[in-house]
């Protein structure tokens, strides 16, 4: 019955989703071009919490748990894993003042309103998979963008989003390139839960009433023996997942 319903509700979600992304694209290309940096990056905070209210349609709840005292005067590294592409817009918004740059796939860099332009003019990085030179390159400007602007860089070190929500085991390589070349940075440790279940009957339908929640953990210090701060890291992360 649910799966019956949710047909209708993704319809409507679909279309606002996507008026949503078509309207913000020519406001952002507009807050940057003629007003700057940080007007996008508004432009861009306000474009998820839409995408956020579109999800709302579906049933979709949020609960972005975090009680940490994260400074905002240096650069932070991000770390999550991964449920689908709606675990984005929620950190975009509730983490807006660390200024979040992500590490992207590079078929998302065009194609897509709104999203492919944020991503290529942000200072995200888009790294080529099949690429090992470009993504490493991509990492280390990334790395050193936050370290130079005290801004946040977001990973996925699964890799690919876990469909059933059972993490992934970590792929260290990235997250040690952004740890070298930031060595000041702050690691922040992020559980999510429930996302994947937007997406349970596939790409269509939707799927209706996720309770989707962020658990920000305890930061980590970029000290150390790195392979050891990741199994640090990757644990701490892992067990805040609950699969229900």
């Amino acid at each position: 019955m649910q799966k019956l319903l949710s047909y209708p509700l993704t319809i409507i979600f679909f279309l606002l989703f996507g008026l949503v992304l078509v309207i913000f694209h020519p406001i952002q290309w507009i807050c940057l071009n003629v007003f700057g940096y940080h007007a996008h990056k508004g432009s861009v905070s306000l474009l998820n919490w839409f995408i956020m209210r579109c999800t709302n349609v579906l049933g979709t709840r949020y609960r972005f748990k975090n009680n940490q005292n994260i400074p905002t005067n240096r650069p932070l590294i991000i770390v999550t894993n991964h449920q689908s592409m709606y675990d984005i817009p929620p950190i975009i918004w509730y983490m807006r003042k660390y200024h979040p740059k992500f590490v992207s796939k590079i078929e998302l860099g065009k194609g897509i309103p709104s999203v492919s332009y944020n991503l290529r003019h942000s200072g995200s990085a888009l790294i080529d998979r099949k690429d090992p030179k470009q993504s490493i390159a991509e990492l280390q400007r990334l790395a050193k963008y936050i370290e130079e602007n005290n801004r946040s860089a977001v990973i996925f070190p699964e890799g690919t989003r876990s469909r059933t929500g059972v993490p992934k085991p970590f792929r260290t390589t990235g997250l040690k390139v952004l740890m070298k070349n930031a060595p000041s940075a702050l690691i922040v440790p992020i559980s999510i839960n429930n996302s994947w279940k937007l997406l349970r009957y596939g790409k269509s339908p939707m799927g209706l009433g996720s309770h989707v929640t962020f658990d920000v953990h305890p930061p980590i210090e970029n000290k150390g023996n790195a392979d050891e701060v990741i199994a640090q890291i990757e644990k701490q992360i892992v067990s805040g997942v609950k699969i229900k």
